[in-house]
């Protein structure tokens, strides 16, 4: 019993300088956490460090190597059938033949409605396709679905509306908006004078494009004009009709109106045929942005004096230009220069892309033109 008294006791002091030498010790070095899966990804794209100081655009995680490979391109405009979108993607389809081993198709909603585009996009993502082109009818609604197209790898270019910067990875701009917002301004200045009255037409209230058109014009007038005074902005959402009712209204509330702002291919021969309706060409001046086609008519009749545009066909040629430079490593963050086919160098400032300064059509050249 002593024996085994004693060897308890020897056992306990055993386990007590264990148990104080364990408490003692400092402790194991703790391992790194794993690095994310998300993290490695875009570390493997594009690393900080060639990243240019202040880059916000957006950046595709793990994308496949598509060097000289065929791409599969999906063209999402705000809506199709209208003349404008019919010729954006004519000029893709040209670039797409030139380029050689691209699949390439056009497909969106018959109306400009956010949530049909964005369900366009999620079903081209979902059939992994290479590339996807947009323009937005809304910046920020648009922009998750397109955060989800660079989280699959896949490469997003914008035109003609461009969304949340870092929802994409470039965006071909038609003309810069302080020129576009000038253009207009000076047109409609050289036909109604310095201080009249004029109401713009605009697509949506929320089109990036139109939005930024309007403040540029609103702030050029401000320095340049300051009598010159806008009396309203109403909304036509992409819709002819919609733009003739709004400039009725607008003639009809505003008598002493002067001229009439359409600020889409679609709000322009509205409000103009607005005004033809109502017998006051001549009397209300109306100045925007739409395509040859559509403004041929009004302007042959002397009821538009000329139209200020871009040409939609070479902002598509473009846009697929830009996704298959990007596929090939030539097109990426920092550079300053895009080579586009007939279009010769295009400039590129930070992550958008310029096709040029805004063209004036009238009735001198306006049947050059087939679009």
């Amino acid at each position: 019993m002593k024996l085994t008294s004693l060897n308890r006791s020897l056992a306990l002091l055993v386990f007590a300088s264990v148990v104080a030498a364990a408490c003692a010790a400092p402790p194991p070095a703790a391992q790194q956490p794993a690095q994310q899966p998300a993290q490695q990804q875009e570390a493997a794209q594009q690393p900080a460090e060639q990243l240019p100081p202040g880059w916000k655009a957006g950046i595709p995680k793990n994308p496949p190597d598509r060097k000289g490979k065929k791409l599969v391109i999906r063209d999402v405009p705000k809506l199709i059938g209208i003349g404008y979108f019919a010729a954006t993607t004519k000029g893709m389809e040209e670039a797409a033949r030139e380029l050689g081993n691209i699949d390439f198709k056009t497909d969106a909603p018959t109306e400009a409605k956010i949530e049909k585009q964005i369900e366009f996009i999620d079903n081209f993502i979902t059939q992994g396709v290479d590339v996807i082109l947009f323009a937005a009818n809304d910046p920020v609604a648009i922009a998750p679905v397109l955060k989800k197209a660079l989280d699959q790898g896949i490469i997003v270019v914008g035109y003609d509306a461009d969304a949340q910067e870092d929802a994409r990875q470039f965006f071909v701009n038609q003309a810069t908006f302080e020129a576009i917002g000038q253009a207009l301004i000076e047109d409609m200045v050289s036909q109604v004078g310095p201080d009249a009255e004029v109401a713009i037409v605009t697509s949506s209230l929320t089109a990036p494009n139109q939005n930024r058109w309007i403040e540029e014009m609103k702030k050029y007038a401000a320095a340049k004009y300051p009598n010159l005074k806008f009396v309203v902005t109403l909304p036509s959402e992409e819709d002819q009709q919609l733009a003739f009712k709004a400039t009725q209204d607008i003639m009809k509330t505003y008598p002493n109106v002067k001229g009439v702002f359409g600020l889409s291919s679609v709000a322009f021969p509205g409000a103009a045929d607005a005004v033809k309706q109502a017998g006051k060409c001549g009397q209300i001046a109306v100045v925007g942005l739409s395509t040859p086609n559509q403004m041929r008519p009004f302007v042959k009749e002397g009821c538009v004096k000329s139209v200020i545009l871009w040409n939609p066909i070479d902002l598509g040629y473009a846009a697929v230009y830009a996704a298959r430079a990007i596929a090939d490593g030539e097109l990426k963050p920092g550079a300053t220069s895009l080579k586009a086919g007939r279009l010769g160098e295009l400039k590129v400032n930070g992550s958008e892309i310029l096709l040029g300064p805004p063209f004036i059509f009238n009735k001198d050249n306006i049947d050059n033109f087939d679009f």
